[in-house]
């Protein structure tokens, strides 16, 4: 992969890590006609989606659609393996659609709508190969197997493929229950576990390929696979993959930036409890061999939750410019804002210390374990225990 060719080996295990980023300018020298035709193609997607789904779209849904165009495509540029995640996942969200010609009975009807490519079907595949996916790395990390490690990369990258294609293709289910009902599939407890499960595992199959180990894989897995587990059991008990109208409070296009938002903080901030706990067990001498060094567990922790907490300040502003929107005013302590702002605070103060103080070390790692107790409190329990303006999203 190109990043290897500006590596170089730590001193203290061995493990490739990366070199100082290259400028700017240098990697725009470097693209290729393919990296130029690629963007070229996502614009070419955006274009035709414009054409033909322009009469369900707003102006601010539009500019989101042509402002991701260039987002993706720089991550594309930069992150090699998204280039066929993309291009697999248009080619099997347009088949899905063809297969639907438009009537959605046709799911129960048709092959590979019922055994692949439906939103259940595809959703329930995904669940099935991050399962998979976790038994092979912790395969990997247990027996020192090189092969299963890989194994469980490549199947988790199939989920997070498989997942996109369940939310894409439940969108245009939606439709075709009703264009009244047609909504982006982030809407509930089961849209967004999915959505948390798949971003989640982008996040670590980033660094996975940043810090060439895979040793990290068993962990992360862990609590995506708890998110599976609740997505199963959400499903069976409350019918929850069932598409159902949005809410009043959610008939708004600052859901569709607020929530994703949202869940890369949590995605973040979940990785990084996760590298927490290899970290406290390599420090308590448990499997120290085989996890990567302390100040590459150190370095992956910092980044994510920097980037979780970027993206939950932009998720908590947003909110509250939707707040002002849908209820006059921008704060008003419900339970789930005052918790969002715990969180919030949590991380703040996290960051702060790592910058100002040099946090580092058994503190920083439960620090960031505990962290994501508060968040996971913040996010499912006050839907359980608490009521306010959000008791919408109750379990």
């Amino acid at each position: 992969m190109e990043h290897l060719s500006s590596t170089k080996p730590s001193l203290e295990t061995g493990l490739i890590r990366p070199a100082d980023p290259l400028p700017v300018q240098t990697r725009l020298n470097r693209l290729t006609l393919v990296d130029w035709l690629y963007l070229g193609a996502l614009f070419a997607g955006a274009i035709f989606a414009l054409m033909h789904y322009r009469q369900h779209m707003d102006y601010y849904e539009q500019a989101i659609l042509l402002g991701a165009v260039p987002v993706i495509g720089v991550l594309g540029w930069y992150w090699k393996p998204v280039r066929a995640l993309v291009a697999l996942l248009a080619l099997l969200s347009c088949a899905a659609i063809f297969l639907y010609h438009g009537e959605l009975a046709r799911a129960e009807q048709v092959f590979f709508l019922k055994y692949f490519l439906s939103s259940q079907s595809a959703i329930l595949w995904m669940s099935t190969l991050f399962l998979l996916a976790t038994v092979f790395y912790w395969g990997g990390l247990l027996a020192r197997s090189t092969v299963a490690a890989r194994l469980g990369s490549w199947l988790c990258w199939a989920a997070v493929l498989l997942g996109f294609v369940g939310m894409m293709v439940r969108w245009y289910e939606s439709y075709l229950i009703g264009a009244d009902i047609g909504h982006i599939p982030i809407s509930n407890l089961y849209e967004v576990f999915v959505l948390f499960c798949l971003l989640t595992a982008l996040f670590y199959l980033y660094y996975e390929m940043h810090y060439q180990t895979r040793a990290l894989g068993a962990f992360v897995l862990l609590v995506i696979s708890s998110a599976v587990g609740f997505l199963m059991w959400y499903a069976v008990a409350r019918e929850a993959q069932q598409i159902q109208p949005l809410v009043a409070p959610l008939q708004s296009w600052w859901m569709k930036i607020h929530v994703p938002a949202n869940f890369i903080g949590y995605a973040g901030f979940s990785l990084a409890a996760m590298v927490a706990v290899a970290a406290l067990l390599k420090r308590y001498g448990i499997w120290a061999d085989r996890l990567p060094a302390l100040v590459v567990l150190d370095d992956l922790m910092y980044k994510s939750i920097a980037v979780g907490f970027a993206f939950f300040t932009l998720a908590t502003i947003l909110g509250a410019l939707w707040a002002a929107d849908a209820w006059g005013g921008y704060w008003s302590w419900d339970p789930k804002e005052t918790w969002a702002l715990i969180v919030w605070l949590n991380y703040a103060a996290w960051l702060h210390m790592r910058l100002i103080k040099g946090l580092r070390g058994v503190l920083a790692a439960w620090w960031a374990l505990i962290g994501l107790l508060v968040t996971l409190f913040a996010f499912l329990g006050v839907n359980m225990f608490l009521s306010g303006l959000h008791s919408y999203g109750q379990l």
